[in-house]
């Protein structure tokens, strides 16, 4: 009798979750089922395809979200609509400073116009969104950097027009390094993913140019060994490639890091539509801790073009050519 009655009770208590679970499940379509992405013929998850980054989900989170990790459909709402509204077609006299400075009409401009992620930042480590403040021995060197042979910093300028090593690398039709050549720009925000066995190829649309990531580990190059883009070894976590890159040149910065940077990039397939992209940047002489930054880069219907910069890098003639005019002005 006991037996049966242990026996009941088991059968009781087995039961009662189920029911529970069946009350409180939501009613309507069943829950979707986890995404299983594809693989390649070799049987490595199939990162291919024409994807864009672009984005007006602000790189640090600002002042006004601060404390917030994510936005409200009235916020998100908010920042496509100022987004929709901005341009920089106006009208300026001809040979001011404000028409040279949006010789670029609002056609080529290509930042975006939707939140692609309700994230308040792109840093996604720290929580405050932020970059971590520069170590003592970074604001040292920031406040010497203009001794530096030729100018390090990124972006469209320089620090004099003495002659090229006097712009950035930018300019120079060189490289946006990286991450920076990963991140979202004002334009030409397209990447072609390619792969074969043991290797995933990246081209970018940005100043041209492809990355070319061995899958299988492996070491670094010596340490001797110094390039722009730095030296990229690669792996495959389950469904993620996780790529290391050192030997970066003292020739480049990112936000004031050079040399001693070290990145790790993952590259994962969330849905059909979705390559999640997130890079861990670590430098201890530059910052007081390593952070994070996730960007989602989206399937594209659109072309990835050829970025012919140094063969149009008219600009560079024209900013060292009208220096001199005015030095025989002066």
């Amino acid at each position: 009798m006991a037996r049966h009655s242990t026996l009941a009770a088991l059968v009781v208590l087995t039961f009662i979750p189920v029911l529970a679970s069946a009350q409180t499940a939501p009613k309507g379509k069943p829950a979707a089922r986890p995404w299983t992405p594809p693989k390649t013929p070799w049987g490595e998850p199939d990162l291919q395809g024409l994807y864009s980054n672009k984005t007006i989900t602000p790189f640090e989170r600002p002042a006004e979200f601060a404390g917030k990790a994510e936005l409200s459909d009235e916020e998100t709402a908010e920042l496509e609509r100022r987004a929709s509204e901005r341009t920089v077609d106006i009208r300026n006299a001809r040979g001011t400073e404000s028409d040279v400075s949006s010789a670029y009409n609002e056609f080529w401009w290509d930042r975006g116009k939707k939140v692609t992620t309700k994230r308040s930042s792109l840093v996604v480590d720290p929580p405050d969104g932020r970059v971590p403040p520069l170590t003592t021995e970074a604001q040292r060197r920031a406040a010497e950097e203009y001794k530096q042979p030729i100018y390090r910093g990124g972006g469209a300028n320089g620090r004099g027009t003495d002659s090229t090593t006097d712009r950035s690398l930018f300019e120079r039709c060189i490289t946006r390094g990286l991450p920076g050549a990963m991140s979202p720009s004002a334009y030409n925000n397209t990447y072609r993913i390619v792969q074969s066995p043991g290797y995933v190829a990246v081209q970018i649309e940005m100043l041209g140019g492809a990355r070319v990531i061995p899958t299988t580990g492996g070491s670094h190059v010596g340490p001797l060994l110094r390039q722009y883009m730095g030296d990229s070894r690669g792996h495959w976590e389950g469904n993620t490639l996780v790529v290391e890159t050192t030997n970066f040149t003292n020739r480049t910065l990112y936000r004031g890091a050079a040399e001693n940077l070290t990145l790790v990039e993952r590259f994962t397939k969330v849905d059909a539509n979705t390559l999640e992209y997130a890079f861990t940047v670590t430098d201890p002489t530059t910052f007081v801790r390593s952070w994070t930054a996730s960007i989602p880069y989206l399937v594209t219907d659109e072309q990835l073009f050829e970025y012919a910069c140094h063969e149009g890098n008219y600009g560079m003639e024209g900013i060292l050519s009208g220096a001199r005019v005015e030095e025989v002005k002066r």
